[in-house]
């Protein structure tokens, strides 16, 4: 798979240093020649020298050939333009990072659905921290080959959780109805709109993405 991200601060490293040890391709668009200099001798990964959010850039780091456009520079100005900029040139998905919370609303009535926030991810693990949960530890228990994958159902149909004909080694943790965590078993009657938590393996996301991610085409399920 292929990530295209915009900017090069901490977070943007982080994700291309594991992004490119799992296998995939990375191409870093960034403002600053020193920086690109600087980052060539660590990174094995496409560069690409100027503003992304700028429409000439970004359609030469090959919109329709990436999976996602990932918007992390230190300005949630640039990131929002650069993801509609991203949206308008056909990239796959486009996931935003936003410091300032005021600006939520704005993506969302952007279009900009996929939104990183900094701030809220800090503070709700101090809190759960400070009650003595530990995400971390949840972290941790995911282990090997072992993801967690969500999605809302698209239909609204209300098919059974065995109607959805999920791939081998992949279960279901819990749903989020109307925000509210259940359990619910392989008979219980799932809702429109409902949020669906699994556990599955590594190998079963691209398939999981391809039919409930959020740029998947809505057609109905087909017993394989």
């Amino acid at each position: 798979m292929r990530a295209v991200i915009v900017g090069a601060g901490a977070i943007a490293i982080i994700a291309t240093e594991l992004l490119l040890k799992r296998g995939h391709e990375v191409t870093i668009v960034e403002s600053s020649k020193d920086r690109i200099r600087e980052l060539s001798n660590e990174l094995d990964c496409g560069f690409l020298l100027g503003d992304g959010s700028k429409p000439s850039l970004l359609r030469e780091a090959d919109p329709k050939n990436t999976n996602v456009l990932f918007c992390l520079t230190g300005n949630d100005h640039v990131n929002i333009i650069a993801g509609l900029v991203g949206q308008s040139l056909g990239f796959g998905r486009v996931v935003v990072k936003i410091e300032d919370l005021q600006f939520e609303h704005i993506c969302l009535e952007l279009g900009l659905k996929d939104m990183i926030i900094p701030a809220r991810m800090t503070g709700r693990y101090l809190a759960d921290m400070f009650e003595g949960q530990d995400l971390l530890e949840l972290t941790a228990m995911i282990k090997d080959e072992a993801r967690v994958f969500s999605f809302v159902l698209p239909s609204d149909k209300s098919p059974l959780v065995e109607d959805l004909h999920f791939p081998p080694e992949t279960h279901i943790i819990c749903i989020y109805r109307k925000n509210k965590f259940m359990l619910i078993d392989n008979h219980a009657k799932l809702q429109l709109n409902d949020e669906i938590v699994v556990i599955t393996h590594r190998k079963n996301l691209e398939e999981l993405n391809a039919r409930w991610g959020p740029h998947a085409n809505r057609l109905e399920d087909k017993e394989p």
